[in-house]
Parts: C-alpha cells; structure tokens; sequence
C-alpha cells in the first residue's frame, strides 16, 4: 500500500499541492499518494487520529484550519507557535504528530531564488495582517530585516501583528499618507493580501516605490496582477507567489521523505497550472 499525505481545508478550490507533490512521488520512485480532503470543523479530531497510523507521511493544512489544527497535535515547532499557524504536520516513527510551518522559510527562498535579496538589514514594508501577512512578517523579522512596517486597512490588526513580533515592527493603515514615505524606504515590498485575486487594484501605489524597491506579491492566480504589471513597467524587480507555493512545498517533501532538492520537478509540474491561470 502507498504512503499516504493530504491537504486539507474548505474548501479546496486549487489541486496545485497535488499535482507537485505526486510528481515528485513519481521522480524519486517513493510509492505515495497526495490527497485532496476538504473537511467540516467536527471531522477535525477523527482525520488527525486516522493520520497517526503508519501508513501516512503526515499532512499540509490550508485556510480555515491553520490555527485550530495546533491543539489536536502533540508537538508544535517554535517557528510555527510564534507565527500562530500550522500548515503542515509530520508523523514521526513514533506516532507523534508534529506541527510546523513552511510559508515563512518557503518565503524566504522564494525572495532569495526571484529577486536576489535577503533580509539582514533590509526595511520591509508588508502589506496584510492575516495569516499570509503574519508568516511573511515573522520570517522577514527572524532574518534580520532593520525595518519592518504592516499596512492593512484597518489600524489595529496590523497593530496586533507588530506587537507580536516583540518591538520589531511598527505598524500603519493602508490609507495614511505616511505609508508613501515608507514605500520609498523599501527594499522590499510584499503583498500578503488577497488584492490581485479576489479584487482588482492595486495594494500600494506602485508610483511611490523608489528606483531600488522589489516587490514580491503572494498573490499566483492570475501569474501577473495588476501590482506585478505596474511594478514591472516602472522596470523594478517584481515577483508573484508562485515560487513560494513551490518552496514551501518543497520543504514539506522533504520532512516527510528525506529527499532534498525537489523544486525542479515540482516547478515544471506546477507551471501549467500556473500560467493558466484558473482554479484547477
């Protein structure tokens, strides 16, 4: 019988996760299989104590589940437990089940393939303050950035996040006029909201970056959006989230298997899926 992973949440518009993972199944000749299992809130309890049996590697957890997934495991990774989210779990030999987080590493190796830059002594500017914005957030302040500012549109959950990251970041609301002034100090600019998928615009005016700002947006659907386009005909440095989606993927592969290295085959396997652009 196969070795088994799943993702699960609800819903779950996207088979992306599958489609890299099981190639890289198939690469390293590994006999397992990536499931799809969009859940209800009271199947919770019985999945995580199905997921303990050997037959599985572990599972990777999206919205809504991130946070209420932590207290049916038995240990979480203090990288995860700052962030406050969980979205991928490994079963160990044992049974125990340990939680983890990939979105801030996979983040930052993403920054670093795309656009060249790391985060020590960087001024970083986060658009969001959800569970996207508080992983970028974390990995931005635990690299070393020197200054780090979340801009959402309401002042107080951009506050809460700031707060959390232990005096290492300030925090402002999208529409106050200081925000061009910290736009023009970045380095790096990251969209952690769901403008340019959900909605159209623009989170930040592209006009007030100066000519040394990188943009990174979360955002892979669609490939290029409307902050990606404008940043791009300004001749700045733009990347969208799809290296990030296949980084973090990466990562996870790699607890659960011991294989490193599997970007290559789950980048060319996710591409199509990308540059279509649609849910599938």
């Amino acid at each position: 019988m196969p070795q088994r992973v799943a993702l699960i949440g609800n819903p779950l518009r996207r088979r992306h996760s599958q489609v890299m993972h099981d190639a890289a199944f198939a690469a390293y000749a590994i006999d397992a299989r990536y499931e799809l299992r969009e859940l209800e809130p009271a199947g919770l309890p019985a999945f995580v104590a199905e997921v303990r049996d050997p037959a599985w590697f572990g599972f990777q957890v999206t919205a809504p589940y991130k946070q209420a997934i932590m207290e049916l495991l038995d240990e979480i990774e203090p990288e995860a437990a700052a962030i406050g989210a969980v979205n991928s779990v490994e079963r160990r030999e044992d049974g125990v089940l340990v939680g983890f987080n990939t979105d801030a590493p996979g983040f930052a190796r993403a920054v670093q393939r795309d656009l060249g830059l790391g985060f020590a002594g960087a001024a970083v500017v986060v658009a969001g303050a959800g569970g996207a914005a508080r992983a970028v957030a974390h990995a931005a302040a635990g690299r070393g950035a020197s200054e780090l500012l979340i801009a959402a549109r309401r002042l107080a959950p951009a506050a809460a996040l700031a707060r959390g990251l232990d005096g290492r970041a300030d925090a402002i609301a999208l529409a106050d006029p200081a925000l061009a002034g910290a736009l023009a100090r970045a380095d790096l600019v990251v969209n952690a909201t769901t403008v340019g998928m959900l909605e159209g615009g623009s989170v930040v005016d592209p006009g007030a970056l100066s000519e040394r700002t990188a943009v990174f947006d979360l955002v892979y659907v669609p490939p290029e959006t409307e902050l990606v386009r404008r940043v791009r005909e300004r001749g700045l440095d733009a990347a969208n989230g799809a290296e990030m989606l296949v980084a973090q993927a990466e990562i996870a592969f790699a607890r659960w298997t011991g294989v490193e290295h599997s970007a290559d085959v789950m980048r060319r396997a996710v591409e199509p899926l990308i540059l279509a652009g649609g849910p599938a």
